[in-house]
C-alpha cells in the first residue's frame, strides 16, 4: 500500500478498503506469471518503447563496453574468432552463371583482380576478404559497419569501397536533406522509414578534429546489421545479451588468480617472549638484538635467533574454488546466448565423441547460415555494382547486357571447404546421397569448394594422362567410346588379345587365365 492509499483510508477507511479489493481483484486476473507484480516480480519495472526508443539511450554505453572485452576478454574473442572462421573462412568464391561461358570466364578471372587490395579498398589496404572478415567482427561487437560505394580513379576499375564505423553517424544532425523527411540517429528516412542518406561525421587523421558531415546518397551505402523489429533503424551490438556474463566470469577468474598467488606465498612472523630493551626500568639489554628487518629466507640458510624469540610459520593452505565448473556452466551460457556450442567457443573437446561434435556442428551451421545469408546479401549488391562498373568502363563487352541485366549478373558464391572430424565418414554419405539422387555432382562440388566444371576436367585431364602412360586410375566414361577419349590405351588393349579373341590380363606368361573364360575352355 503506497503514501495515497494510506491517506485516503485514513480519510475513509470505506475507500481504502474498496481501492485495495479492486487491487488485489486485478492481480488476480493475471493469468502469466511472467506479468504478476507480486512479491517476486517487485523490482522488474519495464515499459514498452519503439526499438529506437529502447536502444538509443544504451547504444553508445553497449558498444563501449563489447569493445572494452573485445581488447581485454579470451572468451569474447573467442566468440568473435568462431563467427568470422564460420561466416567467411577462408572467403568466397565467385562462379559466374550468365548464359555465356566465355563471359562467365572472364568476369570470374577480374572479379579476382579486382579483389586484391590496391583494386578494391579505397585506402588500399585490406583485400575484400579482408574487408567482409573485418565487417562481420565488427557487426558483432559495434552491431553493424557501413559499406560506402566510391568512384575513383586508379585500380582495375573506377569502382572501389570505403568502410566506416557505426560512431561515424551523425546522431547530432537533425536537419534533413530534404524537406519531407525526417532524420534520425544520422540517417534520413522517407515517410515510410526508407533511408535515403546517410549523414556521415568528418574526423581528422589524428581522431580529435572534426570537420562538417557530409551527406551520402542510400543507393552508395550498405548498412550491414540485424533487424530485430520493425520499429528499429540503428544497429545494437550483438554481443548485448552476453556482455555482463562475459565480464562476470573475467571477473571471477581475475579473483581466482589473486587468491592462488596469494595462496603460494610463504610468510615468516618472529614471536618475541624478551622484551628487546631488558627487564625493569633502566635495565639494559646484555647482548645485542639481531634486527630482522629486510632478512629472507633462502635455501640451506641456519640462523641464529635472538634468546626467546619464536618462529612462527603461516602458510595458506586453503584452496580456491573450483574455478573449472563455474567457468563452463558460464561458456555453455555465453554460447547458447550467442546460438553456438559450448566447443565451439572454448574449443574444449574433453567431453564430446564424434556423433555429438557432428550434431554441435549441425546446430551452429544454423547459426552461421543466418550471419551469411545476411554477408551474402552485402556481397551480391557489391557484385553487382562490380559487373555494371566492368561494363561501363568497357572491361568486358556485352552488347545486351542492358535488356538481360539479370541474367548477367547471375551468380553464386562458394565457400572455402572446411575439414570435417572424420573424412571417411562424410565421403561415403556424400557417395551415398550421390547414388540415391539425394545430392548431385555439382552440389556436392560446392560444399568442398570446387567449381563442378572445373573438377570434371581436372578429373578428366588426370584420368587421359595416366592412361597415356599406362596406369589406370579408374574413373567413370558416360556417353562416349573409351576408344574416342583413351585411343593410345585401346591401341595397347588390341595387342594384348589372344588368339581366339579373348582379352587377355596382360600378363599371359604369368599363368593367368583369360578374362572372362571358363574352366572347360581352359
Amino acid at each position: 500500500m503506497n503514501w495515497l492509499d494510506r491517506f485516503i483510508g485514513w480519510i475513509s477507511p470505506e475507500m481504502g478498503a474498496k481501492r485495495e479489493a479492486w487491487r488485489q481483484n486485478l492481480e488476480s486476473m493475471r493469468n502469466y506469471d511472467a506479468g504478476n507484480r507480486g512479491r517476486l516480480n517487485a523490482n522488474w519495472n519495464v515499459i514498452n518503447q519503439s526499438a529506437e526508443h529502447t536502444d538509443r539511450y544504451s547504444r553508445e554505453s553497449v558498444r563501449a563496453r563489447a569493445r572494452d572485452l573485445e581488447r581485454n576478454s579470451d572468451i569474447m574473442n573467442a566468440i568473435i574468432g568462431a563467427f568470422k572462421r564460420n561466416v567467411v573462412g577462408g572467403g568466397y568464391r565467385l562462379q559466374a552463371r550468365t548464359p555465356n561461358d566465355k563471359i562467365n570466364k572472364e568476369l570470374e578471372k577480374y572479379w579476382k583482380i579486382w579483389c586484391k587490395k590496391q583494386n578494391c579498398d579505397v585506402t588500399a589496404t585490406q583485400s575484400f576478404s579482408q574487408i567482409i572478415r573485418m565487417a562481420v567482427v565488427r557487426k558483432k561487437i559495434d552491431g553493424g559497419i557501413l559499406f560506402v560505394k566510391r568512384y575513383t580513379t586508379g585500380g582495375l576499375l573506377p569502382f572501389k569501397l570505403q568502410m566506416f564505423e557505426v560512431d561515424e553517424l551523425d546522431s547530432s544532425n537533425m536537419v534533413p536533406h530534404s524537406k519531407e523527411n525526417r532524420v534520425c540517429g544520422g540517417i534520413e528516412y522517407t515517410p515510410y522509414n526508407r533511408p535515403v542518406g546517410y549523414w556521415i561525421k568528418q574526423y581528422e587523421l589524428d581522431g580529435y578534429g572534426m570537420n562538417d558531415p557530409i551527406y551520402i546518397d542510400a543507393k552508395d551505402v550498405i548498412f550491414y546489421f540485424t533487424k530485430r523489429r520493425p520499429s528499429q533503424v540503428r544497429e545494437m551490438s550483438d554481443m548485448s545479451q552476453t556482455i555482463t556474463r562475459i565480464r562476470d566470469v573475467n571477473e571471477f577468474m581475475v579473483a581466482v588468480s589473486v587468491k592462488e598467488r596469494i595462496a603460494a606465498c610463504l610468510s615468516v612472523f618472529i614471536k618475541r617472549t624478551i622484551p628487546t630493551t631488558g627487564m625493569g626500568r633502566g635495565v639494559q639489554q646484555a647482548t645485542k638484538q639481531v634486527d630482522y628487518e629486510g632478512k629472507t629466507i633462502s635455501p640451506g640458510m641456519i640462523k641464529e635467533l635472538n634468546a626467546g624469540d619464536e618462529i612462527q610459520v603461516v602458510n595458506p593452505t586453503g584452496q580456491a574454488a573450483d574455478a573449472t565448473s563455474f567457468t563452463k556452466v558460464q561458456q555453455r551460457l555465453i554460447g547458447a546466448g550467442q546460438g553456438i556450442s559450448y566447443e565451439a567457443m572454448s574449443r574444449d573437446m574433453s567431453e564430446t565423441n564424434y556423433a555429438s561434435a557432428r550434431q554441435g556442428l549441425i546446430e551452429d551451421g544454423l547459426t552461421y547460415d543466418d550471419e551469411r545469408e545476411l554477408l551474402l546479401e552485402v556481397m551480391d549488391e557489391i557484385y553487382e555494382t562490380f559487373v555494371i562498373s566492368a561494363v561501363l568502363a568497357g572491361l568486358i563487352s556485352i552488347s545486351d547486357f542492358w535488356d538481360k541485366k539479370d541474367e548477367y549478373m547471375a551468380h553464386n558464391w562458394i565457400q572455402a571447404p572446411k575439414q570435417w572430424i572424420d573424412p571417411a565418414k562424410e565421403a561415403a554419405a556424400d557417395k551415398t546421397a550421390l547414388q540415391t539422387g539425394q545430392k548431385t555432382f555439382q552440389q556436392i562440388a560446392a560444399e568442398n569448394g570446387r567449381d563442378w566444371k572445373d573438377q570434371v576436367n581436372d578429373m578428366a585431364a588426370v584420368l587421359e594422362y595416366g592412361r597415356e602412360k599406362g596406369i589406370e586410375l579408374g574413373g567413370v566414361i558416360f556417353g562416349r567410346d573409351k576408344s574416342q577419349i583413351y585411343p593410345e590405351a585401346e591401341k595397347q588393349k588390341t595387342k594384348d588379345l589372344s588368339d581366339d579373341g579373348k582379352e587377355m590380363d596382360g600378363a599371359e606368361n604369368n599363368g593367368n587365365k583369360p578374362r572372362g573364360g571358363t574352366d572347360e575352355e581352359e
